[in-house]
């Protein structure tokens, strides 16, 4: 796997017309063409200032070079994933689907985000260590593509894991998280933490 940042300027920003998370989602996918019919990346914008903006971007095969901005890569080595802890911080679209009628809803209260998100990460290779667990914030991305408007729950996680099954963690790692990768939700970002 691959990790990189692409710093974007302001320039940068206006030159590619940057408006909205569906812009950044253009911009990110212009960097690996189709390849096999599947997308092979992940993507989460960090924000940044006045003078600069990040993406980390997770991939199988380095991206392009840009056509405005600089992008940073380095290869990720196999023995980065073989600690039983880590720090981590995710980007998710936090849903659930509905007993009653079958839609998929947001999920807002803090309480409920917690207990929905220790739930479901032993089905991701890892049991969180709930006492860390912390929500950096929340918050409603909206943006049209085509005649639709799309609205997606953010919520960022932050905590401590455990990993429980390393197959799982791995394709966690690899392929992301929940609803929404195309449109920078669902990558694990983790720093391994001494026992």
């Amino acid at each position: 796997m691959i990790a990189s940042v692409l710093k974007l300027s302001r320039s940068d920003f206006n030159n590619l017309r940057i408006t909205d998370p569906y812009s950044i989602h253009r911009v990110i996918y212009s960097l690996f063409p189709k390849e096999n019919g599947g997308r092979d990346f992940l993507f989460v914008d960090k924000g940044g200032d006045f003078e600069e903006r990040k993406i980390l971007i997770l991939s199988k095969r380095p991206p392009l070079c840009p056509e405005y901005g600089i992008i940073e890569q380095k290869n990720i080595p196999d023995s980065f994933l073989k600690e039983d802890r880590y720090g981590f911080e995710i980007r998710l679209n936090a849903v659930k689907r509905s007993k009653q009628n079958g839609k998929i809803v947001a999920i807002f209260d803090r309480e409920s985000l917690f207990e929905w998100f220790c739930s479901k990460s032993e089905g991701w290779g890892f049991i969180t260590e709930r006492d860390s667990l912390q929500i950096q914030s929340t918050g409603v991305q909206t943006f049209n593509k085509q005649e639709n408007q799309i609205t997606q729950n953010a919520v960022v996680f932050i905590g401590k894991l455990r990993v429980n099954d390393r197959s799982l963690f791995v394709k966690s790692f690899e392929e992301g998280i929940g609803r929404g990768k195309g449109f920078g939700f669902g990558l694990l970002q983790i720093v391994p933490l001494c026992n």
